[in-house]
């Protein structure tokens, strides 16, 4: 049915815990106008919120995402930019769909926004469809991305 959930894991995130992914999809589950959910998560403190490699969300009063950005947002105007006192969201890359969003996606065009951000999740967004971002408390484990990331996620899963 088009109103299906669909969790999507992505390859390179062989750590994920699965109660993000439980959490991913009762977050889509309790925003019914929405077609898509993703979670987020507080920066800690070893985090750098300036990096074009940590992708910031914000969300409305609803915890709808207002928009996704390789730049840091909000840009805090009274401290000149970043204030580390602002509770600024990193996104975590997993995403539940409903099927209907699933099957609408490769028909809408790409978007100068998501064109220029090289974030997927922008097409939604400026396509007018709701996008809704659970807040969970720790990230993940980083993700598989280089030879180095193997061999941490190997000793991890114990030598698999």
């Amino acid at each position: 049915a088009d109103d299906t959930i669909v969790v999507n894991v992505q390859g390179d995130e062989p750590l994920l815990p699965p109660a993000l992914i439980r959490e991913v999809a009762a977050t889509l589950a309790a925003h019914p106008e929405a077609a898509v959910a993703t979670l987020a998560t507080p920066f800690s403190t070893a985090d750098d919120p300036t990096a074009a490699t940590a992708v910031k969300v914000v969300r409305d009063q609803q915890g709808l995402a207002l928009y996704f950005s390789r730049a840091l947002i909000p840009f805090v105007r009274d401290a000149g930019g970043f204030d580390a006192a602002f509770p600024y969201l990193r996104h975590i890359g997993i995403y539940a769909y409903r099927v209907a969003a699933l099957k609408r996606y490769p028909l809408l065009a790409a978007t100068p926004l998501e064109e220029a951000e090289k974030l997927e999740q922008l097409r939604f967004l400026e396509h007018g469809l709701r996008v809704a971002v659970g807040v969970v408390s720790e990230a993940p484990p980083p993700g598989v991305d280089c030879e180095a990331d193997v061999r941490r996620a190997e000793a991890l899963l114990g030598g698999v």
